[in-house]
This record gives C-alpha cells, sequence and structure tokens, in this order.
C-alpha cells in the first residue's frame, strides 16, 4: 500500500514542507513542494542572520504546511511518516523544524524520522530522474558545503571522499558578489554577468590542484582573496573594473575545479554516475562543463532542476521514503537537532 510522507525542513534561511507518495515498487512521487524564504530579510547584511532565520521559520512552518496540503490535495490525516531536517544547519533554526515535527508526529500518531540535510539534497535526484544508481558519485555544492560524496545506499551509507577546507563555494560566490557591487545571494547576479564576460580574461587561481595537495578537498578562500585584490588594484590604478570579465574569469575558476575533481572521483572509484546537488547545482556554467566533462569521460551526469537544487520539503520527504522503505529505525521523540551531524548519519 502507498504511503504518503511528509517533509519539514529548516536549517537555513528557507521554510519548505514537501509531500510524497511512496508505493510499493519503491518509486517516489512528488505530491507537492512548498517553500518560503527570508532571503529578503538577510539581504541587507550580506549573508543570514541565525535569530531572524529562526523568526522566519516560527511565523512560516504553519502557512506553508498548509499550502503543501493544498497543492497535494491532501489532509494531514492522510500522512504515513513524517521527516525532518536533524542537521547540519544553524541551530536555531534546525530546532524550530524539529519541534513542528514532533507536534505533527504527535498529534497524528505516525513515525517521525530525523534526517540528513545534505544526504536529502542527494536524494531530491529520485524525485527527477527514478532510483539512484549503485554506487553513485554525488558533487554538493551549496552555501554551506562543498563535498565529493560516494553513495552506496542513499538510507543508509554515504561516505565523504574529499570537502572544503576553508569557504564553500556558494560562499564564495557571495563575498565575491560583495566585492563586485552585485546583489546578495551572489550566485544567479554572478553567473548572469558571467554570461556577458570572457571566462578567460583573467587567470585567477585553481585552489587545491597542485600534486601535493588532497585530491578530493576543495579551497576557495584563495580565490575570492585573489578577485578581491584584482578588483582593489584594478580601483586603486583608476581602471574601470570589468564586472562582467571578473564574474565570468571567478565563475570558471570555481567550475573547473568542481568538475576536475568530480570526474577524477568517479574515475578512481569506478563510479559511472555523477549527481550534482544544492544550490550552486543551479549554475549555468556548472552544469555546462560538468556535462561536456562527463561526456568525455563516458559517465552519466544527472542535476536536478533548479527549484529541487536549493533547499526545499522535497527533498527531506524524498529522503525519508527512502528511509522508511529501507526500515531504518524511528527516531525517539526526545532527539535533539545535531547543527554538526557528518553527512555518514542519514538518520537518527
Amino acid at each position: 500500500m502507498a504511503r504518503v510522507i511528509m517533509g519539514i525542513e529548516s536549517s537555513c534561511d528557507e521554510t519548505g514542507v514537501g509531500l510524497v507518495r511512496l508505493h510499493d515498487d519503491g518509486t517516489v512521487e512528488l505530491l507537492a513542494d512548498e517553500v518560503a524564504s527570508s532571503v529578503d530579510q538577510h539581504a541587507r547584511f550580506g549573508g543570514v542572520v541565525p535569530e531572524v532565520a529562526s523568526r522566519a521559520h516560527l511565523e512560516a512552518m504553519v502557512p506553508t504546511a498548509e499550502r503543501a496540503f493544498a497543492t497535494a490535495g491532501l489532509k494531514l490525516s492522510d500522512v504515513d511518516a513524517i521527516a525532518v531536517t536533524a542537521g547540519p544547519g544553524l541551530a536555531g533554526a534546525l530546532l524550530v523544524g524539529v519541534s513542528a515535527a514532533k507536534a505533527y508526529a504527535t498529534a497524528l500518531d505516525v513515525p517521525l524520522y530525523g534526517v540528513n540535510h545534505l544526504a536529502g539534497h542527494i536524494a531530491v535526484d529520485t524525485l527527477q530522474h527514478g532510483p539512484l544508481p549503485t554506487p553513485v558519485l554525488a558533487l554538493l555544492v551549496s552555501g554551506g558545503h562543498t563535498q565529493l560524496l560516494r553513495v552506496d545506499d542513499i538510507a543508509s551509507s554515504i561516505t565523504e571522499l574529499g570537502s572544503t577546507v576553508d569557504d564553500a563555494a556558494g560562499e564564495a560566490y557571495d563575498k565575491v558578489a560583495r566585492v563586485l557591487e552585485l546583489p546578495y545571494p551572489g550566485g544567479p547576479p554572478i553567473d548572469k554577468a558571467a554570461k556577458q564576460g570572457n571566462p578567460k580574461a583573467i587567470a585567477f587561481p585553481r585552489g587545491m590542484t597542485g600534486p601535493r595537495d588532497a585530491k578530493f578537498d576543495f579551497s576557495f578562500s584563495g580565490l575570492k582573496t585573489a578577485v578581491a585584490r584584482w578588483v582593489e588594484n584594478a580601483e586603486r590604478a583608476g581602471d574601470e573594473v570589468p564586472v562582467n570579465d571578473v564574474a565570468a574569469s571567478f565563475q570558471e575558476a570555481v567550475a573547473d575545479v568542481l568538475t576536475a575533481k568530480a570526474i577524477r572521483a568517479a574515475r578512481e572509484q569506478n563510479i559511472g554516475t555523477l549527481v550534482i546537488s544544492g544550490g550552486v547545482a543551479a549554475n549555468s556554467r556548472l552544469s555546462e562543463l560538468a556535462a561536456e566533462r562527463c561526456a568525455e569521460a563516458g559517465i552519466e551526469l544527472r542535476v536536478p532542476r533548479p527549484r529541487l537544487c536549493t533547499d526545499n520539503g522535497a527533498m527531506i520527504a524524498a529522503l525519508g521514503a527512502h528511509v522508511v522503505a529501507a526500515g531504518r529505525s524511528v527516531a525517539p521523540l526526545d532527539f535533539s537537532a545535531n547543527p554538526g551531524l557528518p553527512v555518514n548519519i542519514v538518520s537518527l
């Protein structure tokens, strides 16, 4: 008998509620995906303010859930299980989502699963492209995370091959956007400006690509600093800063490193499918270069549509469905949110 899973996401600045149907054959169908973002409230600060995010989640949680059920044409009583982001993320923001999930689960007398936000970004691909091959390589690229992950079982076995040693790629985008006086968050405006620029105009550095560097780790702090110094020198010389060229050259450096390391990892791990997920996966140049390099290497590339790449409740519902299908243990009602939850812990 098909089961309806409700997913709640509140790890950062998006309040997400998703509903999926887990079919008897293990496939997962998306029924609703509603998101309320507080990004406009953070824009004037140039980054997410935890206290502001927590308050926004508190105000948006119930209305977002109501929209999701209306979209799906379902009632609360139709829910068979609830999954909620238990971590990683902002402590206060996570607490709002976990508290809401516990309240819903108690009121409905249904099982509750505390799941990993990062694993959710991978699981969401199944809503668009179907079941994941085993194993699969995931390149997770967002504002807070840049990781290469080997996924042997989305419900239970994820191994980190490499991650960023400093700024995540999304953080670098935000900081470079600030230098170029572009809006926050920086990803979309830099992507837009880069389309009008020359990616070869400036030879920005490719971090962590030397022979002695960890082959699957990333570093974008040096690149961010290089962009800032280049702009500073141009302004000091009285030159007009070619924003489009700087954006294109910066973006090319990021996409080059991300895709090169992902292809290398896939080859060395003997994995034939690469999934790129997380907010930065919506970047046009990253997708384009990944498609080129995967085609050359004979690797299948899967990238969820942009709406599914950013934080949302659908990804948590999807992961919850896989956890339920695998027969994983139900979380105790007294579990706590874990802001530093490691990616190898898929569910509590």
